[in-house]
């Protein structure tokens, strides 16, 4: 697969394209089976011709999208406007559904007062060219989508592999009315309408859960690990957030553990050399946090992998950072944070009361743990 474009230039051009094909396209499929599905009285045709029609409205929503969306931040939107292009995906989501609506209450009327469907040429024809044209088009979309990282591309593909699956049902139901007899045709704008129906609601569900907050991609999280740990002064790394913005706008910040005999200036200024580093290579707007650790203090050192030890025998999937000790006359408290995963069934308090008693089990009071655990 070639290599994403995240140039906001180009994938402005790129998404217009994009758009622009998507509406001629449903332009001259739904004028072909409008055409034919008044010339045959067959409801099923006119059905898939007006859905390419509303189709046009959402090539045209998705135009307007990446023009809104490739304006500068400013001082109401200070993290741009790419988050418009999800806005115009839930509006495709919408007129889709409406769409949908409409075709099954007209299909349901066929169904209760059927009409008879005069067999054409013409309009197996149309529809056998629309399968066609709707194939290429969802290929062209979703590899386009893809390049340039567009949800409302993406959606603009979903609906038309929604559409060849349709007018497919629509073409087998003229075939079977003219060779048994049957009409189908009300039953088959009914199977339109809820492939229709369908796509709609799976394109709105997951443009809501970005719009809400969607964790991103762990390949994302993998690469800006590398990318820090490329410096080799740098010891560890966690509690890495990342916030989507609009498709390839993050901001992100981040731990990064340092040695904690190092200059505090040289430290200040590693942070800020991967930060700028970022700004300068990616679409990430990096904000580094220094966490200094104790690495020239064999006990600290021996304590810290003692307790990351124990702390992984309760799960694997428990990550502890941020460990640090103080050191009173009778008792030491040892301080550190236990990152575990969202999906974890017990509650933070639990965990947290499970990591005491492990360690008063192994240490019998000797060590008084503060615990913080948080989720990631």
């Amino acid at each position: 697969m070639k290599e994403k474009i995240t140039d906001p230039a180009l994938r402005e051009k790129y998404g217009k394209i994009g758009s622009v094909a998507a509406i001629l396209c449903n332009v001259v499929l739904a004028a072909g089976k409008i055409v034919a599905g008044l010339l045959t009285g067959a409801i099923s045709v006119l059905a898939d011709g007006l859905n390419n029609l509303s189709d046009c409205g959402s090539g045209t929503v998705a135009l307007v999208s990446f023009r809104m969306a490739s304006k500068p931040a400013d001082k109401e939107h200070p993290f741009g406007h790419q988050r418009v292009e999800y806005i115009a995906s839930m509006f495709v989501a919408f007129l889709i559904l409406v769409v949908a609506f409409e075709l099954a209450k007209e299909s349901v009327g066929k169904i209760i007062a059927p009409e008879a469907a005069e067999f054409s040429v013409l309009a197996l024809s149309v529809l056998g060219a629309s399968v066609a044209v709707k194939g290429g088009m969802f290929v062209f979309a979703r590899r386009l989508g893809k390049r340039i990282d567009s949800d409302v591309l993406l959606a603009l593909s979903k609906d038309s592999l929604s559409d060849c699956v349709a007018t497919a049902v629509v073409i087998a139901g003229l075939l079977i009315a003219h060779f048994t007899g049957f009409n189908p045709d009300g039953y088959a704008g009914v199977l339109v309408a809820i492939f229709v129906a369908f796509s709609g609601i799976g394109i709105l569900k997951e443009t809501m859960s970005k719009l809400i907050g969607q964790a991103v991609e762990p390949e994302l999280i993998a690469a800006i690990k590398a990318r820090i740990f490329a410096h080799e002064e740098v010891l560890g790394v966690h509690d890495i957030s990342v916030y989507s913005f609009g498709p390839n706008k993050y901001f992100a910040s981040v731990h990064i553990e340092l040695d904690a005999s190092l200059d505090v200036m040289e430290s200040h200024e590693l942070i800020d050399s991967i930060e700028q580093e970022f700004a300068r290579e990616t679409n990430i707007s990096l904000t580094g946090h220094l966490d200094p650790i104790v690495v020239n203090d064999p006990a600290v050192v021996e304590l810290r992998k003692k307790f990351g030890q124990l702390v992984k025998s309760l799960d694997e999937r428990y990550f502890m950072h941020d460990f640090r000790t103080v050191i009173g006359p009778h008792r030491t408290n040892v301080i550190f944070e236990v990152a575990i995963p969202f999906d974890c069934k017990k509650s933070n308090e639990e965990v947290k009361e499970d990591i005491c008693r492990a360690v008063s089990e192994q240490d019998g009071g000797i060590y008084t743990p503060v615990v913080l655990v948080e989720r990631q």
